[in-house]
């Protein structure tokens, strides 16, 4: 696992993927940082993580739309299916350097309330709660992408999949809505990365929102693994 984290981190710096996603992502959360905290003269960030999920929802496509998608073009899959490494080690090396490229990004929102702190007393058990948020919704995100990613050989219908899947998650509470039975409006509802998202931004921390997002990542990390298995064995 170890190998291909670190041949995925340096293809990530390697191409423009890291530069662009970075770049992006600091630029929009300087943005909602700037307009809709410190012009506003407060040190509650929760607006900002709100706002941050539509560009996280947006961004991490391009995070996974290549990272299985272009073996399977290249060809180079059947040599990671003959390597001397689990699938699980395939599927989780990959994960985690995209997990970890976003964190990176991530950490600029603790860089924020460090700025905050200068001008008056952040509530660091409600910014921990945000960051956590966001950490969860784009660990679940990437481990739905990267599955996408290894159902496809182009990494540009890779990413318009994942992007049209996020949407409708982010969607899906507005859908029960529409939903008038029962049953199965509680099943939408109790899907919504949104509704979960925002009660950590509010700082209600929910134990049942944190295995939500973690079951997420591990069910698709688990498809992810039998995408490869059925193609091992073709």
């Amino acid at each position: 696992m170890g190998a291909i984290y670190r041949r995925e981190m340096n293809s990530f710096f390697s191409s423009s993927i890291a530069y662009v996603f970075l770049s992006v992502f600091f630029l929009f959360s300087g943005y909602f940082f700037l307009a809709g905290t410190l012009m506003s003269a407060t040190t509650d960030m929760s607006g900002m993580f709100s706002a941050l999920f539509l560009i996280v929802l947006i961004l991490i496509p391009v995070l996974t739309m290549k990272l299985i998608s272009e073996e399977k073009k290249q060809k180079t899959d059947q040599g990671l299916l003959t390597a001397p490494v689990s699938l699980w080690g395939i599927v989780l090396g990959k994960y985690f350097a995209a997990l970890t490229l976003y964190t990176i990004g991530l950490c600029i929102t603790l860089v924020y309330a460090l700025i905050l702190s200068y001008f008056g007393t952040v509530m660091w058990g409600i910014v921990i709660s945000n960051f956590l948020a966001m950490f969860l919704l784009g660990a679940a995100f990437i481990a739905v992408g990267i599955f996408i990613s290894s159902l496809t050989e182009n990494q540009i219908t890779a990413a318009a999949a994942s992007f049209l899947v996020f949407i409708v998650l982010y969607l899906i509470d507005q859908i029960a809505s529409l939903v008038n039975i029962s049953f199965i409006k509680n099943i939408l509802v109790s899907l919504s990365f949104y509704t979960r998202y925002i009660e950590f931004t509010r700082g209600i921390f929910n134990l049942s929102s944190v295995i939500f997002y973690v079951s997420v990542a591990f069910v698709f990390n688990f498809f992810t693994v039998r995408v490869f298995e059925k193609k091992r064995w073709s």
